[in-house]
């Protein structure tokens, strides 16, 4: 008796599609204490909708972050005190960007596109965890929530909307 493989083939198809529907980073692993490009890709809109704004929060320990701003998109940052100091180019840093928000643009649903920042990676993060960007989508009157932080020992596949991670490394 032949099996057939199109149950398996079909599974697999599906959750790659799955996969590759949420908002990911490019690049997901950077050494702690280097400087880190995030480019934040938005594969879709919200349940059809075409995305009107995008804000990511910044975790503890990210530092010095520039957003890049985007033609046609509004762009404001807010600032913050951060839990503690931080030493950066021989500075203490107490304080900076704790959000970025891009709005008042507009990403149809079947296109795709990336938001942009630069940050330094403070050189005591803990090397071989994972750091979470929460990210909110917002598209005319729904919103899409990334803002899922796996549990000690959770996958992170288990989650219906993943904060977009970076695997920290080593420093160099």
């Amino acid at each position: 008796m032949k099996k057939s493989l199109l149950p398996g083939c079909v599974l697999l198809v599906l959750g790659t599609s799955a996969a590759f529907a949420h908002i990911t980073l490019e690049t997901p692993e950077a050494a702690v204490g280097s400087t880190y490009k995030a480019v934040l890709r938005v594969p879709h809109g919200c349940e059809g909708k075409a995305t009107t704004a995008v804000r990511v929060q910044i975790p503890e320990g990210v530092l010095s972050v520039k957003p890049m701003p985007k033609p046609g998109w509004t762009l404001q940052v807010k600032n913050g005190k951060y839990e503690r100091s931080y030493q950066l180019y021989g500075q203490a840093v107490t304080s900076g960007v704790k959000e970025i928000d891009w709005s008042a643009g507009s990403l149809p649903d079947e296109f795709y596109d990336e938001f942009v920042f630069r940050a330094t990676l403070a050189s005591d993060l803990p090397a071989g965890q994972m750091l979470h960007f929460p990210v909110v989508q917002e598209c005319d009157g729904v919103a899409d929530r990334w803002i899922e932080i796996p549990a000690a020992g959770q996958a992170e596949d288990a989650l219906e909307f993943p904060a977009p991670g970076l695997k920290l490394l080593p420093k160099k």
